[in-house]
């Protein structure tokens, strides 16, 4: 009997709904209000204007290098033919951070939907963080809900792909309803002021859209699952990006048309109560809106898990991970062990209460900022590193977009450090990174130590032999078409 290996099968509406509804998640429902109150209506849609600009010179990095390998990982084979073992770990490593934090926060955002739903049904006092109190009835539902999702991924590409779909549409339903009701009923006037604490306001919502944008890296990740040609897949990528940036834009636009700083300030979960406002008071249509939030959840939850999965898949399969992080379930053809994995991260989020949604935003975006960072290096490396790859969807220009992304990524890290309006909080969100990027330290050591350097050398040889392989059987399906 053969190893089993991922399931090639996922066409053009399977990607795209698996970027798109990663990138959108919950984010848009719960942090909407935050967003506009912090940098005022057009402060909020000039920052995410401006990550959105710097998520696409990155994508479109990352659009070149995934159509060239397609390979599980991603960002983990093409920094290891750059740079190396180290680096691609470093670079890996950053990405899983970013993406177990989404995983965790969903997990975390669940149980604030049902605060809207099901007025205090948060029972059973267990402690108090940073001055909010855990209740078993709120932790609960996050960890059931955790549960069910880490099954879903378990059981398969084919199965979760599918219920992704169908929640991406139901996103697009309730945001749909609620930009076109709050673009008729709003008012201009309320979208003053349209910018709320100059430029510190407006960094403080920028350093936020990596998060918010993160999602489109998942096609990488899946890539080997990609039953596409290459150059697709890198125009695909860049189609989720721009699909992304308009959502939030319209999203912004519509929620500060309708409510009034006021209102928003008072409001538990803007996007609903705009909606509602929206269509006359109306409290289905508020529900109608939570329901497309929820969507965003599961969408977002089933595609970090996919992407984390597979970025601990190939680290584990290169030796720089416990080797059996990399084994594939004989029926489900899914890394098993690193979707638990995950799902034990995910389980325990809810445990830290909702403090831990804005620690996840920002520990998280800080390993995305510098993944991509590390991919745009990767980019300019192998553009002068190996000039013959074959680059079915290449960039115009030389190394000059790769240069871009790399000084953007780099300024937007530093809005993260001490003694930046922006920088992360001590000593939660600080203590997420080092305690991640102490975990990983030792985990890398202890596996080349096991596996030994020659070991991740080999197999990365085997896996780019691949790329050919893929190629010719590329070319092979043309001439036969």
């Amino acid at each position: 009997m053969s190893d089993p290996k991922l399931l090639k099968i996922l066409g053009n509406k399977d990607v795209l709904a698996l970027a798109f509804g990663a990138m959108i998640g919950w984010g848009w429902v719960v942090t909407t209000g935050l967003w506009i109150t912090g940098a005022g209506s057009l402060g909020a849609i000039l920052a995410f204007l401006i990550g959105g600009i710097l998520v696409i010179f990155v994508g479109l990095t990352y659009a070149e290098l995934a159509s060239s390998m397609p390979l599980a990982g991603g960002e983990h084979v093409y920094s290891y033919k750059a740079m190396g073992r180290g680096a691609s770990f470093i670079t890996t490593w950053a990405i899983i951070l970013g993406y177990v934090s989404v995983v965790a926060f969903e997990a975390v955002a669940l149980p604030t939907v049902f605060e809207y739903l099901i007025p205090n049904y948060s029972q059973g006092y267990l402690y108090t963080i940073a001055g909010w109190d855990v209740t078993i009835t709120w932790a609960g539902v996050g960890i059931l809900g955790s549960i069910l999702v880490t099954t879903i991924n378990y059981r398969g590409i084919k199965l979760t792909t599918a219920i992704n779909f169908i929640f991406t549409l139901l996103i697009i339903i309730a945001g749909v309803l609620l930009i076109t009701g709050s673009s008729i009923g709003g008012s201009t006037e309320n979208m003053k002021p349209l910018f709320e604490n100059g430029v510190g306001g407006l960094l403080t919502v920028l350093i936020m859209t990596p998060f918010m944008f993160v999602g489109f890296d998942v096609i990488p990740q899946a890539s080997e699952e990609i039953n596409l040609p290459q150059k697709r897949i890198g125009q695909l990528l860049i189609l989720s990006v721009i699909f992304a940036v308009v959502w939030y834009v319209l999203i912004i636009f519509g929620v500060s048309r309708i409510l009034t700083p006021e209102e928003m300030n008072a409001s538990n979960l803007v996007t609903a109560d705009a909606m509602a406002k929206a269509f006359g008071g109306s409290k289905l249509m508020a529900n109608v809106l939570i329901l497309g939030g929820i969507g965003g959840i599961i969408t977002s939850w089933i595609g970090f898990y996919i992407g984390g999965s597979r970025a601990i898949y190939a680290l584990a399969k290169a030796g720089m991970l416990p080797k059996s992080l990399g084994e594939l379930h004989p029926k489900y053809n899914t890394p098993y062990k690193a979707i638990l994995l995950i799902g034990v991260f995910s389980s325990l989020a809810p445990l830290m209460g909702r403090p831990a949604l804005v620690w996840l935003v920002d520990s998280g975006g800080l390993g995305l900022v510098v993944s991509w960072f590390m991919v745009a290096v990767s980019f300019i490396i192998l553009r002068k590193k190996a000039p013959t790859m074959k680059r079915p969807f290449k960039l115009p220009g030389g190394t000059s977009l790769g240069w871009i992304a790399m000084l953007m990524t780099l300024g937007i890290t530093t809005l993260y450090m001490p003694g930046m309006p922006s920088a992360l909080v001590w000593p939660y969100e600080w203590v997420i990174v080092f305690v991640w990027a102490a975990l990983g330290g030792v985990l890398y050591k202890i596996s080349v130590n096991k596996y030994g350097k020659k070991y991740s050398q080999d197999h990365m040889k085997e896996e780019l032999a691949r790329v050919v392989e893929y190629e010719e059987e590329e070319e092979l399906e043309i001439k036969d078409a």
